[in-house]
Parts: C-alpha cells; sequence; structure tokens
C-alpha cells in the first residue's frame, strides 16, 4: 500500500512540474515571427486614456509603465504578462490587420492551468477583433481548473488588439 501512495505522490508532482516551464524563449518567438529579421523594438506609454482603458480592460493598474511590440506594415506583435493565480504568464501576440493572427503562451509559471498553452485552446482566438467597450468579437472557451489562466489570457488578447489600434491610429494606417 505504501508504494501505491508513492506512485500517486511522484505522479501528482511529475504533472505539477510539467505544468510550469518556457514553451519558447520571447527572443526566439520573435525570430520564428519575423524570420530573424526582429525589426527594432518600439515603446507604447500607459498614460492619458491608454493607461485607463488598459487598466478598464485588466481591472487593475498595470504593472509597468510602458511595453515593448514591434511593426512590421499592419502586423504587430506583442509580448506581454499578466498574473494568472499567483504568478505571471507571458504570452506572444501577433496582430495583423487589426485581428488576432496568433497566440502562444512562452513562459507558464504557474502548478495550474496549464492547459492555456494548447493549440485548441489558443486557436479559439484567431480572427477575433476588438468591439464596443474592449470586448473580444466571440467568447473564449473556458478550461475546467484554468479558469484564472484563461481570464488573463482573454484580458492580454483584448490589451493587444487595444494597443495595435492605437499604434495603427498613430501611424495613420
Amino acid at each position: 500500500m505504501p508504494r501505491l501512495y508513492l506512485l500517486i505522490f511522484f505522479s501528482i508532482i511529475s504533472l505539477t512540474s510539467q505544468a510550469r516551464g518556457v514553451y519558447q524563449q520571447p527572443d526566439a518567438f520573435l525570430a520564428e515571427i519575423f524570420n530573424n529579421k526582429i525589426p527594432k523594438a518600439q515603446f507604447i506609454w500607459f498614460t492619458g486614456e491608454v493607461g485607463k482603458t488598459i487598466k478598464s480592460i485588466l481591472s487593475h493598474k498595470p504593472s509597468s509603465l510602458r511595453t515593448r511590440y514591434w511593426l512590421q506594415e499592419k502586423r504587430s506583435v506583442w509580448i506581454l504578462e499578466e498574473i494568472g493565480k499567483e504568478k505571471p504568464i507571458t504570452v506572444g501576440f501577433i496582430i495583423n490587420n487589426g485581428e488576432i493572427e496568433r497566440v502562444k503562451v512562452l513562459i507558464f509559471r504557474e502548478s495550474r492551468g496549464w492547459e492555456i498553452k494548447r493549440d485548441g485552446f489558443t486557436k479559439q482566438f484567431q480572427a477575433l477583433t476588438l468591439e464596443k467597450e474592449n470586448q473580444l468579437s466571440r467568447s473564449i472557451d473556458s478550461i475546467s481548473g484554468a479558469t484564472l489562466s484563461v481570464n488573463a489570457v482573454t484580458k492580454l488578447s483584448r490589451v493587444a488588439l487595444y494597443l495595435d489600434s492605437q499604434v495603427m491610429k498613430k501611424n495613420g494606417a
């Protein structure tokens, strides 16, 4: 009987350790997206209306005063972080002509909720746009046991779309 308990214990530990991880370094994500010809990073500041809108989307003040983005014509790339339950989740977003082209979980630091890295979840975001009151054009299906991680990625997708719209306005696109 003690062996069975040990087997169950180590199985649980193994699953938990698999949840956390660096699935792709941000620099490698950028190199992949831009075919190793990464444009110079630009910054957008979270001041004025931009800061208020991001605070509204996240339901809290952003953790930084600005973020970097990479722009190539009407395609922008954002690497953003949001707390899942207790730790930040790092996610890469590609926005093309005002809609999400791709979402990829790059670094996951939580002990549960790692299922958000799966293609079945991230593909739900493809072709989504931002509608009235900064809502997504379609709802996202949740994952049982990963609600806070799902919420974090959903909020970040709204932030990425919003920031893209601000950058495109600024650039006259």
